[in-house]
């Protein structure tokens, strides 16, 4: 009996390479068949099919939902129906058009645990933390007496994991596989690290920060770390780098670190330790949990997925990339027939850095229009853009965002080479489809999650390179 051929969306699926071969053909443009099938699998005609980059899957055919097809919703007191990436430890993600907001609500941030939670303080003004190592005075303070002592300051503060993307990544990289909802910006309460530092009177020797939590070992062996990331000296010192009591005008949540955790803006938020218990000064970098290896760490140079790793190649990641999503069109939207121009709005941010453009394309990168774009409440707050785009007729649309930061640097726009064949640890991002494809007569709109377009995606790829084989 012959063996019926699978569909589109199997193909896709199951066989990258042989799906980009049966619909765009040797020479790579998307036409005849090739077009007819894909607009089926997509439900809908594509208006600028002609545009679309040989070898580009579709979002809405790319990928399933965060978490996989049967994706888990939390529910947790407190908290929205955020994406349940892993239970133990407890990792959520937030999808994108709930992150619409200017200030992200409490229960719209994500959650990400490295341990088990510890238990809720009877008196969490009591909570100690202490300072030590290269010190002139140690200091063991209570929550409560870091509120006395010291001067609050109020923020608007941009938090990302680390490994906020990685479901992009091809070959797949190891850790939790987020889409782009790992970042939220809540506005937070507490008192600058650089007086408490200053407080207990700093060393000459002193370089480094080493942060330790309350968070117990997922093994639950007693005295082991979870993890202790630490930062150098100078952005432990910026004004900007607090001790968070509060997140958006309330007490800040437990399940967010609560009573008080470190907040390091801009950098990694492994960085910014939850239940703070301790800030070890080291005289050098800080070699605890998460600290060497591959773990939070970039190449300096591009490698070969799964080659040997040279240490003397990986870098601390301590400075995010620049990013940009799109928040006010959920993906798979399907907007009412005759729509011809559609508002459309997001957040960018770019680490230590600020957001110089974004730009906004619904033709798969061959044209971008640039937004209009706002300046961060303050220093490492994400800022909002906004513009128009316009649908000439009905069909299945993308939209594609990509920030420029105040360097000028932006994700690439194109890979030469297959990603199966050049893998960086450059920021380069695939975007990661949140729907199946519909359409029919009325606009359909896929918004593929991501800093840039696919464009760094070349024939034969789904995914594309990755900057780091982390954790996060």
């Amino acid at each position: 009996m012959t063996k019926a051929e699978r569909g589109l969306n199997e193909l896709y699926r199951d066989d990258p390479e042989r799906a980009d071969a049966l619909v765009f053909g040797r020479r790579g443009v998307l036409a005849g068949a090739g077009l007819a099938a894909m607009g089926a699998a997509v439900g809908a005609s594509i208006p600028f099919a002609q545009r679309m980059p040989a070898g580009l899957v579709p979002a809405a055919l790319a990928q399933a939902p965060a978490g996989g097809a049967a994706a888990k919703a939390l529910t947790m007191p407190g908290k929205a129906n955020l994406v349940v990436l892993q239970d133990r430890p407890l990792v959520c993600e937030t999808p994108e058009h709930m992150l619409d907001d200017d200030v992200t609500p409490n229960d719209k941030f994500f959650i990400r645990n490295n341990g088990q939670v510890p238990d809720v303080p009877a008196d969490p003004k009591a909570w100690k933390i202490k300072v030590d190592g290269e010190v002139d005075t140690p200091l063991d303070l209570a929550v409560g007496e870091l509120e006395q002592r010291f001067q609050p300051v109020t923020l608007k503060l941009q938090l990302e994991c680390g490994g906020n993307g990685r479901a992009g990544f091809q070959p797949e990289a190891r850790g939790n596989q987020w889409g782009n909802g790992a970042a939220g910006c809540a506005e937070y309460t507490g008192i600058r690290l650089k007086d408490v530092l200053a407080a207990a009177g700093l060393k000459s020797t002193a370089v480094y920060t080493a942060h330790v939590g309350a968070d117990p070992h997922l093994s639950g062996a007693a005295g082991q770390l979870t993890i202790s990331r630490g930062v150098r000296l100078a952005k432990a010192m910026d004004e900007h780098t607090i001790l968070a009591l509060r997140m958006n005008g309330v007490a800040l949540p437990h399940i967010h670190g609560g009573p008080v955790r470190l907040l390091v803006p801009g950098w990694p938020g492994s960085a910014s330790h939850k239940w703070l218990t301790r800030i070890w000064i080291r005289d050098k970098e800080h070699d605890g949990p998460g600290m060497t290896g591959t773990a939070y760490r970039v190449t300096r140079k591009p490698m070969i997925p799964g080659g040997k790793v040279d240490d003397a190649n990986m870098a601390i990641l301590e400075s995010m990339p620049v990013r940009s999503i799109v928040t006010s069109v959920a993906h798979g939207a399907e907007l009412a027939p005759g729509t011809r121009r559609l508002p459309v709005r997001g957040q960018a941010w770019a680490g230590d850095l600020t957001v110089s453009q974004v730009e906004v394309s619904v033709d798969y990168g061959a044209t971008w229009k640039k937004a209009q774009l706002n300046a961060p409440a303050n220093k490492y707050a994400w800022q909002r853009w906004s513009t128009e785009v316009d649908l000439p007729s009905d069909g299945y649309y993308e939209i594609w965002s990509k920030a420029t930061d105040a360097n000028g640097r932006a994700p690439p726009r194109r890979s030469r080479r297959p990603c199966r064949r050049r893998w960086s640890a450059l920021s380069m991002r695939r975007r990661r489809c949140f729907r199946k494809g519909r359409g029919g007569k009325r606009p359909s709109i896929s918004v593929p999650p991501a800093t840039a377009p696919p464009s760094s995606v070349s024939r034969g790829c789904r995914g594309c390179a990755g900057r780091k084989p982390s954790t996060g």
